[in-house]
């Protein structure tokens, strides 16, 4: 036989081979052996020793690339990713990754009445610019949109008793990025309303540059602003900065967020009678952090009232720096401010000048330098931080009330006890947040930059702007990923998963079983425990567990976790029996190491070192041991 009919043979023998291995799901979609997901089997093949079932639910995050586009982009890969960022679009279309789409300018001008319903993705530009009278409407708008960006620059300024609405503004978005840009700048009367503004959403981020700088009595309302969303950032700077007359309402302002920041840099810097209230500010939420930086300076007649600021949240921190300074007859009334359910930390630098203040309910942790000491009143101020969980407390007994916080959820920690047949148990919100993303085949990810040294790199890479919501995610899940690791712990950031698996082998050994729940089903219902299996006998073991970053591409945050016991239980629905669920459980033995803050901690009443804590294992995180 002819050599090259020989060597075509061999190929076909070794394609059908391959495509034999894989087996099981998705095995008509590797027909081709050279795409990332058959070299990914194949290497799963080759580590793992055992021959139980694949783990499919991880497998099928592997690149989506087809093997041309493997070819041509690993090869456009090797400088790094500067080849790579001029075919930006393409790339992350084809490999399934989170990038923001590249806004062009737009010079529009309307001098009508415009209403955006579920619209998305734009740059208004001079839009509303030296406009008298009239409405705009955003209603709707970015509704369910994955990645919301928009671009308000120079909206409305020099505007004369021009009304802006922005109602139900990008509702149940998932990473949104919004910029206000001299936002209505210089114009006279008129309304800003932002009302239910960015609800249900994940990882806001807003920026309001010069927002409303050097205005005239222009009102600006921002109510359930943020509320109910998850890790954004706000950030409002010049805001109101030499206006006259403003008014500014934060209604009902990141409540029930999860670690929101919000910056306010120069906020009504030498303004004339503003008149601010922030009225149930980060209430009930969990790790606010707020910045007030030269807020109010040199003003005259200011009036600034914060009711329920951050009352009920869980830690939270808070500064106010240059805070009032130099002020003229200003009024501030801070109304149980701080009362958080974990007490929190605030800073008052430099505050006040000629102006009168009154704490009254104030919280606790706060350090007051350079402050005012004349025309201020403290009415019912916490000295001691135990004296916060008792007053809550007395407060909530008082009107027949537990105290409750929502980001201790019920059912997201409980004890080891629960894990018994026939037991009836709150489930946790277990669904996945994050934006459906794919891994980068290794080739692929070992080439481009990865690291707080080289951020200026992966910021050309993704095309992330300074200071915008891409410069921030990837700042963060790189300072994550440096991290130094927790007493006894073994971390590592993987970017694909082969090199999941050979952190988790080099760790575990090479028989290993990686699990995870089978579903969403139960999720913050009331669930059943069914037949139930303790994984290696129910003895103590150590596990490596993995969690999704925030990150373009998928990148897992994996770490050992010694002194635990996993088990794996069919869930059922309380009322028919039937089976819903599969849910695989983690109990950490060992939690003496662990903050004494720790939500756990708060929900079971306890501390570090003297309870047992157990959770279930959320959609898309995982968890790896020993095979039985």
């Amino acid at each position: 036989m002819h050599p090259l009919s020989l060597f075509l043979l061999f190929f076909l023998a070794s394609s059908f081979n391959v495509i034999g291995i894989m087996g099981g799901e998705d095995s008509g979609e590797l027909s081709n052996p050279f795409t990332p997901k058959a070299y990914l089997i194949r290497y799963w093949k080759k580590q793992i020793s055992n021959d139980l079932a694949k783990p499919w639910f991880l497998l099928n995050k592997a690149s989506p690339l087809n093997a041309a586009q493997y070819a041509g982009y690993s090869k456009m890969a090797a400088d790094g990713g500067e080849s790579l960022s001029t075919q930006l679009p393409g790339f992350c279309s084809s490999a399934n990754l989170l990038c923001f789409p590249d806004l062009s300018p737009s010079l529009e001008k309307h001098a009508g009445n415009v209403n955006f319903a579920s619209y998305s993705f734009k740059n208004f530009t001079n839009y509303g610019t030296d406009r008298a009278g009239g409405v705009d409407s955003f209603k709707n708008y970015t509704d369910n949109e994955n990645i919301p960006v928009d671009s308000f620059r120079r909206y409305s300024r020099d505007s004369v008793g021009h009304e802006d609405r922005f109602s139900n503004y990008a509702p149940n978005g998932n990473v949104v990025d919004q910029s206000f840009n001299t936002y209505g700048t210089s114009s006279t009367g008129g309304k800003g309303k932002f009302s239910n503004y960015g609800p249900e959403v994940n990882v806001p981020d807003m920026r309001f540059t010069s927002y409303s700088d050097a205005a005239n009595g222009r009102e600006q309302g921002f109510a359930s602003y943020s509320d109910n969303a998850n890790a954004g950032d706000q950030g409002f700077t010049s805001y109101g900065k030499n206006g006259n007359g403003a008014t500014n309402g934060f209604s009902g302002y990141g409540s029930n967020s999860n670690v929101i920041g919000s910056t306010f840099s120069n906020y009504g810097q030498t303004a004339n009678g503003a008149n601010d209230t922030f009225s149930s500010y980060g209430f009930n939420g969990n790790v606010p952090e707020n910045n007030f930086r030269t807020y109010g300076t040199g003003g005259n007649a200011a009036v600034e009232t914060f009711k329920g600021y951050r009352d009920q949240s869980n830690v939270g921190d808070d500064s106010f720096q240059s805070y009032g300074k130099s002020s003229s007859a200003a009024v501030a009334n801070f109304q149980n401010y701080g009362k958080s359910f974990n007490e929190g930390t605030d800073k008052f630098t430099g505050y006040s000048g000629n102006e009168k203040t009154t704490f009254t309910g104030y919280g606790v942790n706060n350090t007051f330098k350079d402050y005012a000491k004349t025309g201020v009143s403290f009415s019912n101020y916490i000295n001691e931080s135990s004296a916060v969980a008792a007053s809550l407390a007395a407060e909530a007994k008082a009107r027949g009330e537990k105290v409750k916080n929502r980001w201790v959820e019920p059912g997201k920690f409980f004890r080891e006890k629960m894990l018994k047949s026939g037991t009836i148990m709150p489930m946790p919100d277990i669904k996945d947040r994050m934006p459906k993303r794919s891994f980068l085949p290794r080739v692929i990810a070992s080439k481009l930059p990865f690291s707080t040294s080289k951020i200026g790199a992966l910021k050309q890479l993704f095309h992330a702007a300074d200071d915008s919501t891409m410069a921030k995610m990837l700042a963060d899940a790189l300072s994550e990923c440096e991290r130094a690791p927790s007493r006894g712990e073994t971390k590592r950031c993987v970017t694909s998963v082969e090199d999941m698996i050979d952190f988790a082998t080099s760790v575990l050994g090479r028989n290993v079983v990686v699990r995870t729940t089978e579903n969403t089903e139960g999720s913050t219902k009331d669930i059943m425990i069914g037949s139930i299996k303790g994984i290696n006998g129910g003895k103590v073991t150590k596990s490596v567990s993995c969690h999704q970053s925030l990150f373009p591409y998928l990148v897992y945050y994996c770490h050992s976790v010694p002194k635990v016991r996993v088990y794996e239980a069919d869930l059922l629905d309380p009322k028919s029996k039937s089976k819903i669920n599969h849910g695989v459980a983690i109990c950490h033995i060992d939690t003496s190491s662990w903050s004494s803050t720790h939500g756990a901690f708060i929900a079971l009443g306890s501390g570090p070192g003297k309870i047992e804590v157990c959770h279930w294992i959320f959609e898309n995180d995982m968890t790896w041991a020993v095979a039985d």
